[in-house]
């Protein structure tokens, strides 16, 4: 019997998070449904998880890849995908039991719908709530908004008609930061579909408790990737939203840097950027804006504070420890 929704899970490494991810779909109260888990190549337990699961629940499918990344990994599961609705979820995220009820409602009520997303509650890294919820817009989204930053969060959050995977293509191939944002800039630019949330939260996002400065330059690469390929299907509107979608991104990895607990420069160098692509952050979400100019700043202040203060430290053992013949 053909399952109504396919769940892909790209999986690379994620031994440790998978139990909860495959927990959290079986506890689904929509129940008709397959699982398929791409294993991109790992190296750990990922492979022997998935198969224990995979013998008791016939729903389970393991699909096997060598590492090609987490956008041909996504792809391969809807190719063997067969349900006609399609719900990603990432290894290290969770969903709530009626996402999948709510969300097949939501796409059966409105036959133009293509993408249904929902809020997002934040996790930390060990999987416990972080109070933080998801703020984004849920409907009315216009297609630059796709351009800067992402309504929907993070793609453990989607369920769309596969009709619309097709008609659009698949994420793209070369793209590790920004795929999921390039996509949905896609199917806003290029077709009809549309997308919207329901007001409820649905997902949990797991967060990284740690990060590296590169990874978030790697992210801005991504970024102007996604402008590249923008370029060919929605040239006018990059033309017409760069600057100001180019300040929202740099701000947004200023804002990631602080959280991160990143040497202040680096957000520091990410919001003076910003601030030099478009001076019209001041007037698009005013507070946001100057929260994070006040946190990588002050970052920054109290960083050279430390520093001073460290500095005189070691100056005064320095001296307390010369020798009186040193004295002389």
């Amino acid at each position: 019997m053909i399952p109504k929704i396919s769940v892909v899970i790209p999986a690379y490494n994620a031994a440790q998070f998978l139990p909860e991810a495959i927990a959290s779909v079986q506890k689904q109260t929509f129940s008709d449904w397959e699982l398929l888990i791409v294993n991109d190549g790992s190296t750990d337990d990922t492979v022997a998880v998935v198969s224990e699961y995979e013998q008791r629940d016939p729903r389970i499918h393991l699909i096997n890849q060598d590492n090609q990344g987490v956008s041909v990994a996504r792809n391969q599961g809807v190719e063997h995908s067969q349900g006609q609705i399609i719900a990603f979820l990432d290894a290290d995220d969770r969903w709530l039991p009626n996402k999948l009820h709510l969300h097949w409602e939501h796409l059966q009520a409105n036959p133009h719908l293509g993408v249904s997303f929902a809020q997002v509650e934040i996790l930390n890294q060990a999987g416990e709530p972080s109070g933080q919820i998801s703020t984004g817009r849920l409907t009315q989204l216009k297609a630059e908004y796709f351009l800067s930053e992402n309504p929907t969060t993070t793609t453990s959050n989607w369920v769309i008609r596969k009709e619309l995977f097709s008609q659009v293509g698949g994420f793209s191939h070369d793209m590790s930061y920004s795929e999921d944002l390039e996509w949905l800039l896609r199917v806003s630019c290029t077709t009809d579909g549309q997308i919207a949330g329901i007001n409820q939260v649905l997902t949990q996002y797991r967060t990284s408790s740690s990060g590296l400065s590169s990874q978030l330059y790697s992210m801005e690469a991504g970024w102007n990737q996604l402008v590249d390929k923008a370029k060919t299907y929605a040239p006018q509107l990059v033309e017409r939203h760069f600057n100001l979608a180019q300040a929202l991104h740099l701000r947004y990895l200023a804002r990631r840097a602080f959280r991160l607990r990143l040497p202040a420069k680096v957000g520091v160098d990410f919001m003076i950027r910003a601030l030099l692509s478009d001076w019209r952050l001041f007037r698009y979400q005013p507070q946001r804006t100057l929260l994070t100019i006040v946190a990588v700043f002050g970052a920054l202040v109290m960083e050279k504070i430390v520093l001073a203060n460290k500095s005189r430290d070691r100056s005064s053992i320095e001296q307390t420890s010369v020798s009186p013949e040193t004295q002389g």
